[in-house]
């Protein structure tokens, strides 16, 4: 099985050769990314935030949570994060402008936290618009790109913002008008993993416990993980604490809460032991990501 590649918002500005002038903490605007891998339909990765991708040109099949699909001319495709993407078939005209957003960017605003909760979109990863919203999507992401391309500017980074808020918002209506589709055909071992998702979203808050997880799927701790190992790249554990990071982020960036409240609010014990908590994941105290702001490279 071909290895998975983890991307990060650094990684792709390096990856692209992105000087300063392009930088934008917390977003990365990339055009016919897969023109830049020899070896495109072996870069099985993923991304650690949100990927949307609009296709102008050409088509590629490509697996998004181990389900395949196919994107084309008037498409996008729409990868929550940590989700494996694995490109199968490149046409050689296919012309793609994809928006990266990290997890702390994300993390910042309650209107993009609710849109990657969306369990739609984790089923039809992918969607295909009419004409006239093709032309207007269209526009939109041409737009974003010449913002971010644009010379250095105090504002650019809250144009930006403005931009993104305003596709999010677009995807989200159109996401509202589909008829949920979960029927298609998976393996055991991918039905577990989505199975897992399921369950982490709405018991992290209050469990970080390995067997918990592995109980309600009546599977072994040991077996479980190497699914999630084998499929995805992270354990049990690794996922329990990547999503358990991801609420607080949101909850110490987009509320007034307390970081007893916070800590409460995730079933800590004490709110010693959950700085310490996120202080070994992130680096930063809960204080002090708190009251970091995005650095001004703009």
């Amino acid at each position: 099985m071909t290895a998975i590649h983890f991307l990060t918002i650094k990684s792709i500005d390096k990856m692209h050769g992105m000087t300063q002038r392009f930088v934008v903490d917390g977003i990365a605007i990339m055009e016919n990314v897969h023109k830049l891998e020899d070896h495109y339909t072996e870069f099985r990765h993923q991304f650690d935030g949100l990927l949307i991708s609009y296709c102008f040109s050409g088509s590629m099949s490509v697996q998004i949570n181990f389900k395949e699909y196919s994107f084309d001319a008037g498409s996008v495709a729409v990868v929550l994060p940590q989700l494996v993407i694995d490109p199968q078939k490149v046409s050689d005209d296919l012309e793609i402008i994809s928006i990266a957003l990290s997890l702390d960017f994300l993390s910042s605003f309650p209107i993009l936290r609710e849109f990657i909760s969306n369990d739609q979109i984790r089923w039809q990863p992918v969607l295909r618009f009419g004409k006239n919203d093709q032309l207007l999507q269209k526009e939109l992401v041409l737009l974003l790109q010449q913002f971010f391309v644009r010379q250095k500017s105090p504002r650019k980074r809250e144009l930006l913002q403005y931009l993104i808020f305003t596709l999010i918002t677009l995807l989200s209506e159109a996401y509202s008008s589909l008829i949920k589709l979960d029927n298609a055909p998976k393996s055991r071992r991918h039905k577990i993993i989505d199975d897992f998702y399921m369950l982490l979203s709405k018991y992290v808050d209050q469990q970080r416990d390995v067997k918990f997880y592995a109980d309600k799927l009546h599977l072994t701790p040991q077996y479980l993980t190497t699914v999630l190992k084998s499929e995805t790249g992270k354990s049990i554990s690794q996922w329990i604490d990547y999503v358990a990071i991801m609420h607080a982020k949101t909850m110490l960036r987009s509320s007034d809460l307390s970081i007893k409240a916070i800590s409460a609010n995730l079933a800590f014990g004490d709110s010693s032991l959950f700085c310490r908590y996120f202080k070994r994941h992130t680096g930063l105290s809960p204080v002090s990501f708190r009251n970091k702001r995005f650095s001004s490279k703009v």
